[in-house]
């Protein structure tokens, strides 16, 4: 499974860092930083219900949070749910493990100990004994730079041992800027089809992973989680803007000079707090049967 190297996507990817290594993909932290509210914002809380009752209210809770960056999975959910839980930060990025740990929370919503531990490695070397005693996979902008065969082998590690996962803010391939411009649609393509390159999933990937957990005998929910940005996101939005129309022109070169156009006049915008844009995601909650269950 290869990590990303190319421009953020609609809230989905993080900018690389300059400086990384060929052998270790950095991502910048203050990327991650900068997103992390409108993250927090856009999660779907209505999955949580579904899997307290699934994780209970009997012993320790273990969490493996896969490609885990700066962990701010781990500061938005180990505060919502009760009960003590030990947190498996997985990364290839050492930096971002260390980030991550030093910043995780420190208590559960009850009050309960957190603690942290951390695995750096390939995700898509992932097995179901890589699982072995998990409660719980979480994964952030995840499913979508997955390939088809990629996520065969994510859904049967997770399936295979047992545990939900609470999969987050993947890319649906729809995005909504007020006031509207004519460019709008023709870049939006473009950045969906720069998604898709080398055969990853990019908007694709929702349905794809419903299709295989469900195959796999789980059982799926999926929720909205779009990010809502406004003045109030302003920097963000421009980040994330820069991110969105550079992916859309390397895809198609013939869009550049329209595309700065559009892009600088977009910026603007942004700037005197006039553009609204809604990044859609969603979220899903994989539930498959416990491991030992019959049928």
């Amino acid at each position: 499974m290869s990590t990303p190297s190319t421009p953020p996507g609609p809230g989905a990817h993080p900018v690389p860092a300059e400086g990384a290594g060929p052998d270790v993909p950095r991502y910048a932290p203050q990327w991650l930083q900068l997103r992390e509210p409108a993250d927090a914002a856009a999660r779907s809380r209505e999955l949580l219900d579904p899997l307290r009752k699934r994780l209970g209210a009997d012993g320790d809770v273990v969490v493996h949070d896969l490609g885990c960056g700066t962990g701010s999975m781990g500061r938005w959910l180990a505060p919502l749910l009760d009960g003590a839980q030990h947190w498996v930060l997985h990364d290839r990025d050492p930096y971002l493990l260390h980030f991550a740990t030093v910043s995780a929370p420190g208590t559960a919503a009850d009050g309960s100990r957190i603690t942290v531990t951390t695995r750096r490695g390939d995700i898509g070397r992932l097995t179901p004994d890589a699982l072995a005693g998990a409660s719980l996979v979480t994964a952030s902008a995840l499913l979508d730079v997955l390939t088809a065969e990629e996520l065969e082998a994510f859904a049967a590690a997770c399936v295979g041992a047992g545990c939900p996962a609470l999969l987050t803010l993947s890319v649906v391939g729809r995005v909504d800027l007020t006031p509207g411009h004519p460019l709008d649609r023709e870049i939006a393509d473009a950045f969906n089809a720069h998604q898709r390159r080398g055969g990853l999933l990019g908007p694709d990937a929702v349905p794809a992973a419903r299709t295989v957990f469900e195959r796999l005998g789980a059982t799926v929910g999926v929720a909205a989680s779009p990010w809502r940005l406004g003045a109030e996101q302003a920097a963000l939005t421009a980040e994330w803007l820069r991110g969105w129309v550079g992916a859309a022109v390397e895809q198609r070169p013939d869009l550049a000079d329209r595309a700065d156009t559009y892009l600088q006049d977009r910026l603007a915008l942004c700037a005197a707090g006039r553009l609204d844009v809604v990044v859609h995601h969603s979220d899903i909650l994989v539930l498959p049967r416990p491991k030992g269950a019959a049928g």
